[in-house]
């Protein structure tokens, strides 16, 4: 009798977990996804067919299977398991790890250290695993989704490779559905093409947030015609966000994307990229900034009114908010989008900080001082001086304003495009009014 509640109990606590760890497989040939890393053939998987494990870093998008893949792992090696989470370990349970990974070692069987949001772990606690990473007292397996070569140490990415997942695939996540229409807790749940569509979709390659979201329909379609149809689902996927990740690696390289799409004078992606994030919750005050910075870095001088247009866009979302806002800034996104290009003052800038970092720190000549005393005057502050309004065109030919060491000194050179054609021009003939001067600041041939 007692097993027999033993087994209703254990049967029960299976039913209270969430369908995603109900269908959590075992076995690799059950893993959906990332047959670059563990299909037939692929080095991972023939290290563990001959029952070879090595410290390594899952990289990948939430939903992606790194926890899952850590596990089978372990259990196709018959080692021994330990998770430790970075948010709420610290060094203390490092250790404690360890000293249960080096007893199970003296009877012969080895550990697996899984640590979940690696990425979380400061140096200190990256630090504490890594002889014993070395030693082989453990096989430590981190889980992150932020890019490894930014979060962690170099010493431990020298220890443990890297192992890069991917977002799962539509026909990767049509299979899971229908093992998880399956489950025996969902008694015969049925989908409709519409909803399992709305649902493939919400999902963005992520298997937990399908599962989730099938599992919360599921509780409130009627019990008594179980099917959930594109209605309910929507009702379901109403206030959901798509993946983003505030602040991690696909936030940036959503960012990058539109950044390059303006940079490639595509306003069509541009706009695509733009409506992804803010679909995925991204502040647009933050892209009101950042197309701020595009407009200086990308297109210059080439179309001065860009910067203009983008600060006003900015202003508009500040002053109306959303969705009045979105719409400015969406336009100055496409203005950019097709505007002449230049990243002649960008690369100057650029120039002008490394020339400032690399040469030694020059006086400011005593022609370019200011003399608002007496005493600074007799000190040959300003003497020699040309102002420039009193020469033909505003211009003193073969002055130098740079330091005698500076004197040929070139940073800016616009490009051939847009209104930098005229400043290019422009620039070409004061050049050369010095070059034909018989007067220069620091002297002929200098």
């Amino acid at each position: 009798m007692s097993d027999l509640f033993a087994a209703d109990a254990a049967d029960a606590a299976q039913q209270a977990q969430p369908l995603a760890a109900r269908l959590r497989p075992a076995h690799l040939d059950d893993y959906v996804g990332q047959q670059h890393l563990v299909g037939e053939g692929k080095p991972l998987r023939q290290a563990l067919d001959r029952g070879q494990l090595h410290s390594m870093i899952l990289w990948g998008p939430p939903g992606t299977g790194k926890t899952t893949l850590a596990l089978i792992m372990a259990q196709t090696v018959d080692a021994a398991f330990i998770t430790l989470s970075a948010v709420l370990s610290g060094v203390k349970d490092i250790r404690a790890a360890v000293e249960q990974a080096q007893i199970r070692l003296g009877q012969g069987r080895r550990t697996v250290l899984f640590v979940d949001e690696v990425h979380r772990f400061n140096k200190a606690q990256q630090d504490a695993f890594l002889p014993h990473v070395e030693e082989g007292t453990i096989t430590f397996i981190g889980a992150t989704t932020e890019n490894p070569s930014f979060e962690l140490n170099n010493a431990l990415l020298s220890r443990a490779r890297v192992y890069r997942l991917r977002a799962l695939a539509p026909d990767d996540l049509s299979g899971l559905l229908g093992r998880a229409l399956q489950d025996p807790a969902l008694n015969g749940m049925q989908l409709d093409a519409d909803a399992r569509e709305l649902l493939l979709n919400y999902a963005d390659g992520d298997a937990r947030r399908l599962l989730n979201m099938l599992e919360v329909a599921a509780d409130l379609a009627d019990q008594d015609a179980p099917k959930i149809d594109a209605e309910l689902m929507r009702e379901v996927l109403r206030d959901a966000v798509r993946r983003f990740d505030k602040g991690g690696d696909l936030f940036y390289d959503q960012i990058s994307a539109m950044h390059k799409s303006v940079r490639g004078s595509d306003p069509d992606a541009a706009l695509y990229w733009f409506a992804r994030m803010l679909d995925g919750g991204c502040d647009p005050l933050y892209l009101a900034r950042r197309v701020v910075r595009m407009a200086s870095e990308d297109i210059g001088n080439a179309d001065p009114r860009a910067l203009t247009l983008c600060l006003q866009a900015w202003d508009v979302q500040e002053r109306l908010g959303s969705p009045e806002g979105e719409l400015a800034i969406a336009q100055a996104i496409a203005y950019l989008a097709v505007a002449p290009k230049s990243n002649a003052v960008y690369n100057a800038y650029n120039q002008a900080c490394a020339l400032v970092r690399q040469q030694p720190t020059d006086e400011v000549p005593l022609h370019l001082r200011n003399a608002p005393t007496q005493l600074m005057k007799d000190e040959g502050f300003g003497a020699e001086y040309h102002y420039a309004h009193d020469f033909p065109e505003a211009f003193v030919a073969g002055e130098n304003y740079f330091p005698a060491s500076l004197q040929h000194t070139r940073l800016y050179e616009p490009v051939n495009r847009g209104l930098e054609i005229k400043v290019a021009e422009k620039l070409a003939r004061l050049r050369g009014l010095n070059a034909s001067s018989d007067w220069t600041r620091y002297g002929k041939g200098k």
